[in-house]
């Protein structure tokens, strides 16, 4: 009788068991099975727009030079200070000059042996080949000279302001820069511009400089270099702005927008709350329905109109005139959800 009964009940507990089971998994796939979000689209169109660029940098002295001479040594004299105005052809610096004092010696010594050896030349009485390594030796005292002479008396090679002072008078000489010399009545910046307006942009475009310590002025500058590649990780190309300043209002290190006229272009224009900003960064990002699945397209953004935006796509080719943005319900989306369109 008692084998009997456990055998009913151990059974019982296996269709118990068994029925949990089918449950769990039923429950299961019901929790994995996610039905299609319910969205709103709109078709995209190619717009003609009046294109403007606005773009940050960050101003540089049009030449910037670190006085470093070429020659070791105490430092004898530095004869500015920081904020120091000067002119090219102004002296900065006077190295120790005992190198150059021997070299001088030497010079004059040699010079007076080649003069000898000219004569004796004239008469026949040394051969061209002693001749030739007096003189060899003499040109190569003159260059010697040349270069100890220009790294002992350092002279700023363009007009601008010191900007840096690393040294003092007496101090050994070690390699680094004695002074930086900076150009401030002409500036430079480095634009990065998206590759989409590359075969727009040309050199001596002229654009305007804007900062925020004068709202009310703008700085005319004009594209020097166009840079000849595109690079691949941002997929945005440089250019190299000239900026004269001759009032010296702006400086190098300043930030500032530059504002760049590229005339009419076609573009895509979307409401600007369709666009979707990545939580803890600036990137920013699109859905489309591609064949009723959400894809995410990552995009840059361009000019804005009131209550709509251009947008640009970093990937090229990635969203284009005819795909269907989704306008409503984008913010509950990630990419491969399934998509149910609504009117």
């Amino acid at each position: 009788m008692n084998k009997t009964i456990r055998i009913a009940t151990l059974a019982l507990a296996a269709l118990t068991l068994a029925a949990c089971g089918g449950k769990g998994a039923d429950k299961a796939a019901t929790t994995t099975k996610k039905e299609a979000e319910k969205v709103k689209v709109l078709t995209l169109a190619s717009e003609r727009i009046a294109k403007s660029l606005e773009l940050s940098s960050t101003l540089e002295g049009y030449e910037t030079m670190n006085i470093a001479p070429s020659i070791t040594g105490h430092i004898e004299h530095i004869y500015v200070e920081v904020g120091s105005r000067v002119q090219k052809g102004t002296m900065l610096v006077r190295m120790d000059q005992t190198q150059l004092n021997t070299t001088r010696i030497n010079l004059a010594s040699t010079k007076t042996e080649l003069d000898r050896v000219t004569a004796l030349k004239a008469s026949g009485s040394v051969s061209q080949q002693v001749y030739d390594q007096t003189k060899a030796g003499y040109d190569q005292l003159v260059e010697t000279e040349r270069f100890q002479n220009e790294n002992t008396f350092v002279k700023a090679q363009f007009p601008g302001v010191i900007s840096a002072k690393n040294f003092e008078d007496g101090e050994m000489y070690t390699g680094a820069p004695i002074l930086t010399l900076t150009q401030i009545n002409r500036l430079k910046a480095i634009i990065n511009i998206p590759e989409t307006y590359f075969p727009l942009v040309r050199q001596g475009m002229k654009v305007d400089i804007v900062s925020d310590i004068y709202p009310n002025q703008t700085f005319p500058a004009t594209i020097e270099i166009v840079y000849p590649t595109i690079d691949a990780a941002s997929h945005t190309f440089q250019a190299k702005l000239n900026i004269p300043n001759g009032n010296e209002k702006i400086r190098p290190g300043m930030y500032v927008r530059a504002t760049l006229a590229i005339g009419e272009v076609d573009a895509i224009v979307v409401p600007y709350q369709s666009v979707l900003k990545l939580t803890g960064s600036n990137d920013r990002y699109v859905f489309v329905n591609d064949e009723g699945t959400a894809r995410r397209v990552a995009v840059t953004l361009g000019q804005r109109y009131d209550d709509r935006i251009e947008i640009i796509p970093i990937e090229t080719g990635a969203i284009k005139a005819g795909d269907q943005l989704v306008v409503t319900g984008q913010a509950r989306l990630v990419d491969g959800d399934k998509l149910e369109i609504v009117e």
